[in-house]
């Protein structure tokens, strides 16, 4: 039964951890180039931009339920299990996110890199 929970845990990492960066890249989208945002107008600007973007927030909180998904999932399984299967199905993940949510070009290789992962994870599953 704690395997069936770790896998659970495995599933949420994925989906908060994606949810988060795909939310973060947004904002950070949002706000523009932040090197130069920094020298027009400092420090202060950046982190004015960077806190007016609510995705930034939901973003955050993406991330945290990651987070604590990651110590649950690691109480019920095995590190050996829990870590490198959420790493590599959130790799998948953002690929897949990136393309739909936010339109980015993901080559050849990316896919190619996503599948040898998920197999990866497939074969460590056995």
């Amino acid at each position: 039964m704690s395997e069936l929970y770790a896998w659970a845990a495995i599933a949420l990492i994925t989906l908060a951890a994606t949810t988060g960066d795909v939310l973060l890249a947004l904002s950070m989208k949002r706000v523009g180039d932040v090197g130069e945002l920094w020298r027009a107008h400092g420090l202060w600007a950046v982190i004015g931009r960077v806190f007016r973007t609510p995705t930034f927030f939901l973003g955050v909180l993406a991330m945290a339920v990651a987070f604590y998904s990651l110590l649950f999932g690691l109480s019920w399984g095995n590190l050996s299990l829990v870590v490198p299967a959420s790493a590599s199905l959130t790799f998948v993940a953002n690929a897949v996110a990136a393309r739909i949510f936010l339109h980015e070009r993901v080559g050849r290789r990316r896919w190619l890199a996503a599948v040898l992962v998920a197999a990866g994870v497939a074969l460590m599953a056995m």
